[in-house]
Order: C-alpha cells, then sequence, then structure tokens
C-alpha cells in the first residue's frame, strides 16, 4: 500500500516554484543568476502597512479570529470592492484566507463533485488545473489565440461549456501574459454566461491595479450585475501592496458559497494571521499613492524588456496592459542548438540552458499550458533587468 495518495500522483509541483528553487540552488554554488521566475513584487511593503503589524502586536491582537478574517478587515475589503471596482458585497460575503491560492482552493474543494469542469482559458496560471483536479474536477483548458491577443473568445468558450461544465477561471490582468480584458472585452463572454445559468465564474483580479497606459481593466459582476449570484470574485494585498509574504486573500460571493469556504477553512487553516490582517486592513484603508508609484517603475521596466527581447534573435513579444510579466514566443529558436550544444527541442529546453549557460532565470510556457513561448517576470531592479535581456539576445544569437 502505498503511502502518498493516488491524489497527489495526479498532480505536479508548481513549475514556477521548481524553476526558482534551481535558480537559488547555482546562486548558492557561487554563479552569477538573475532571476526572472518569481511573480511576486521586489518593493518593500509601504512602512504605513508595517507599523501596522507593529502596532496590533503591542496591542496584543495574536489570538484566533473568526475563520473568515476580522469584521474590520471584512468591512474594509467590501469598501475597497466598492470604490474600486462599484461592487456591492456585505461583509457576510467576505471570506479572507491564507492567500488567494486558498481562495481557489477553498471554492473548487467545496463545490466540485467528481467529473465536473472547469474551464481554464491558457495561457494561465500553472496553479488552476491541478487545484481543480486536486478536488476531483476536470480541467478543460482552451488554448486562447495570438491574433486574439491570448484573451478568450465568446464562440470558444460557447463550444466549451457542456452539461458537466460548473465554473469558468478568468484572470485579469493575466499571469503569464499580462493580458487584461476591458468591459468591451467582458461583455461577449457574459452574454454566453447568461444562456448557460449552471455556469458558476471564478474571477482572479488579483493584479487589477497593476495596469498601464491608463487602461481599465473590468470584472464580470461590474459588467453583468445579474451574475453576481454565481460569481466569486477574488483578490487580495499581495501584489499590490508588495505583501506576498503576509498571505492574505479574499474573495466577495453569495453567501451560501463563502459560508461553505468557511466550513471547509475552519476544518483546514481555520484564521489566517490576525497580524497580517491587522496589516491588510490599513493597506485597504490607508494611503494607496504607493501604487501608482510602483506602477510608474513597472511600466518603465516593462518598456525596456519588450523592447530588449523584441531584439533577440527568433524572439517576438507583445506589450501587456497588466500584471509584471512578459510573455515572448520562442516558437523560431526551437529545434536550434544552443551555444552549449544543448538541442532546444521544447520551451523547457530553452528555459533550461538559458539557466545553465547564461544565468538568467525564466519560466516555460508549457508550465502555463502554452507551449512555444516563456514567461519573464520585470519585477526586479532595472539594471538586473538590462543585464537579463542582454544575456538573453546573446543566447539567441548563439543558436545554430
Amino acid at each position: 500500500m502505498s503511502l502518498v495518495a493516488d491524489r497527489l500522483n495526479r498532480i505536479s509541483p508548481s513549475q514556477t516554484i521548481v524553476i526558482s528553487t534551481r535558480a537559488r540552488a547555482l546562486k548558492a554554488e557561487g554563479r552569477n543568476i538573475i532571476s526572472l521566475s518569481a511573480g511576486e513584487p521586489d518593493f518593500n511593503t509601504p512602512e504605513n502597512i508595517a507599523q501596522a503589524a507593529v502596532k496590533a502586536i503591542a496591542a496584543g491582537q495574536t489570538r484566533y479570529t473568526d475563520v473568515a478574517g476580522t469584521p474590520e478587515l471584512r468591512k474594509a475589503v467590501a469598501e475597497r470592492f466598492r470604490l474600486d471596482s462599484g461592487l456591492d458585497y456585505t461583509p457576510e460575503e467576505i471570506i479572507v484566507s491564507t492567500g488567494g491560492k486558498q481562495i481557489i482552493y477553498n471554492a473548487m474543494m467545496a463545490t466540485l463533485n467528481p467529473g465536473d469542469e472547469a474551464i481554464i482559458p491558457a495561457p494561465c496560471w500553472v496553479s488552476y488545473p491541478d487545484i481543480v483536479t486536486l478536488a476531483e474536477g476536470v480541467p478543460v483548458v482552451v488554448p486562447c489565440k495570438r491574433e486574439n491577443g491570448f484573451r478568450l473568445q465568446a464562440e470558444e468558450l460557447e463550444a466549451a461549456i457542456t452539461p458537466r461544465t460548473k465554473w469558468l477561471f478568468l484572470n485579469s490582468p493575466c499571469n503569464p501574459t499580462g493580458v487584461a480584458y476591458s468591459a468591451e472585452d467582458l461583455r461577449p463572454l457574459c452574454d454566453v454566461l447568461l444562456r448557460h445559468p449552471h455556469v458558476w465564474i471564478f474571477t482572479d483580479d488579483i493584479y487589477a491595479k497593476l495596469v498601464y497606459d491608463g487602461f481599465r481593466p473590468a470584472t464580470f459582476v461590474e459588467v453583468e450585475p445579474r451574475l453576481r449570484s454565481r460569481t466569486v470574485t477574488m483578490n487580495g494585498v499581495s501584489k499590490a501592496y508588495a505583501m506576498t509574504g503576509w498571505r492574505i486573500g479574499f474573495s466577495g460571493a453569495p453567501v451560501e458559497l463563502t459560508k461553505a469556504m468557511n466550513k471547509l477553512q475552519g476544518q483546514s487553516t481555520s484564521n489566517t494571521c490576525s497580524i497580517a490582517q491587522a496589516a491588510a486592513v490599513e493597506a485597504l484603508t490607508g494611503p494607496q499613492d504607493f501604487i501608482q508609484t510602483m506602477v510608474d517603475t513597472y511600466q518603465g521596466r516593462r518598456d525596456m524588456v519588450v523592447s530588449m527581447i523584441n531584439q533577440a534573435k527568433g524572439m517576438e513579444c507583445a506589450v501587456p496592459q497588466g500584471a509584471f510579466y512578459v510573455f515572448p514566443c520562442i516558437e523560431k529558436c526551437l529545434g536550434k542548438t544552443s551555444p552549449g550544444g544543448k538541442v532546444l527541442n521544447t520551451d523547457e529546453d530553452f528555459v533550461t540552458a538559458l539557466l545553465e549557460e547564461e544565468g538568467v532565470a525564466a519560466v516555460h510556457g508549457s508550465a502555463f499550458m502554452y507551449p512555444g513561448y516563456m514567461r519573464i517576470s520585470y519585477a526586479t531592479d532595472t539594471q538586473s533587468l538590462r543585464d537579463a535581456c542582454t544575456r538573453i539576445q546573446r543566447f539567441c544569437e548563439g543558436l545554430l
């Protein structure tokens, strides 16, 4: 009898974590490694947020909270949803979890029965399919065409829906492409969903504040309020407030589903850290000007990286609307031999050789269910980005 449950054999370790771990190991060996694989801001948490945590400790806010989060934080989340997107959630419809990933896990575990399907537009974040699989659901990955800007089209959604469809995932801005959906982009999808009332929507808006060039992303309930009764709107403080390590994610959803997620969380992690919750209250209710400063910095980095990657032989890179990733096509580089002699049959071969030979860590597109591409994070300092892009250009120039 195997010790490890069969369900774990159906999923893989997070590929972004695998690449980051290998990069750290090479760095520990003394290699000069520039890691562009991690999905977290390189900014420190703003001082007012950090001080709110210190004050919470001094005030003795170190005990268990309600499983769904403190009343103060749930109220702050509801108000932030209202201010940012015009969404009208009550605190009873809010749950706070240990990062956005737990929100996704809770929602899928609370709702999926064996064989239920979840539609996942690709390229997609690496964890969506595996979380669905863990919950005994069936991930239905729908490749979104490059010529459509990697956005899911209404006819593609319609074709993917079956009587077993339970969920549609949508991440905007998207990890890994940085592609975002406007209200006009979402309207045709909403029309399809109105024709299929058995399909629920999980909208992952974790990067919604990190957008450029004046773009304004929209979210489903904002565009079509009639979908509110079957939508989970997820967000958190990790990306917009540089608080990845604080582990605070949250969602707004109908009370019935929020109660189910609360029940599951009560038998797993229970409440998230009380100190982190106090810090999150300050993040959501305090000054917001830090975000624009961060966005301006990211936009400058984005423009530099896109320009330099497009100068690399065989690579093509679109300009993303949001997040802090670019997703260049490397198909013209495959089938060649690296300067170090490695045959590059796949995108994973490409990023592995790039790491080993040039010391640049990126993530292959296949990890995001979209082979022939790679993801580069520009959430690192400008000089490191410039050096990394120069190394990528040199690597591509040397392909035979």
